[in-house]
């Protein structure tokens, strides 16, 4: 399987590289022990990236139930452990700077990575928050690389409330943290506008899903 995207005219290098996160990245307090980091433009030259995530690397199509009949995931879901190889080695380095940065404060590794590709503004994930496993209970963190067209990610405090949009652009970063997995709840919401594909990267401690 193989999408097509338009290359970004704002994002030239011939090489994918990290840009600082010490001193750039901002934090957004959401309350209750839940924050938002987010930095815009952390990944250079993202288009080398999004090449290979959008090519033959075992993307597949789940499947669910809803009421009495089963629907299509609205989305390419891929998943690597902590052992795997990463489809790219920018990926691999991001981890990598992820757990320098955050590994004091958050107490472990960030080790999984799963992928979502959103192949048009069709593809979608509802609200939701990775309360599967240790989420459920604990504190930790999930980091998001962004890569292609943007969408926003949005959240709401569970039971209700007004939502955030966090604007996801191609080489964003945005990290979870805190109690925000059991406080908060997230999605990517579906769009008419004309938009090319996203592939998602998150990063995860063990145990967290």
């Amino acid at each position: 399987m193989t999408l097509a995207h338009q290359p970004s005219m704002w994002d030239l290098a011939e090489e994918a590289t990290l840009t600082p996160l010490a001193g750039r990245v901002v934090r957004h307090d959401l309350g209750a022990g839940a924050w938002v980091d987010h930095r815009p433009g952390w990944v250079n030259g993202s288009d080398e990236v999004l090449d290979v995530l959008l090519g033959n690397i075992g993307w597949r199509e789940d499947r669910r139930q809803m009421y009495e009949r089963e629907v299509a995931v609205p989305r390419l879901l891929r998943w690597y452990g902590g052992n795997a190889t990463l489809p790219h080695p920018l990926l691999t380095e991001a981890r990598a700077e992820l757990n320098r940065h955050y590994g004091a404060e958050l107490g472990e590794r960030f080790v999984s990575a799963g992928m979502c590709l959103y192949r048009d503004g069709r593809d979608s994930v509802a609200w939701h928050g990775d309360r599967i496993g240790r989420g459920r209970s604990s504190d930790t963190m999930v980091a998001i690389v962004s890569f292609g067209s943007p969408r926003p990610l949005m959240l709401r405090p569970v039971g209700g409330g007004a939502s955030l949009k966090f604007p996801l652009g191609h080489g964003d970063l945005a990290v979870m943290g805190g109690s925000c997995q059991r406080t908060w709840e997230h999605c990517i919401p579906k769009t008419t506008k004309p938009v090319g594909p996203r592939v998602s990267v998150q990063f995860r401690p063990a145990g967290v899903a």
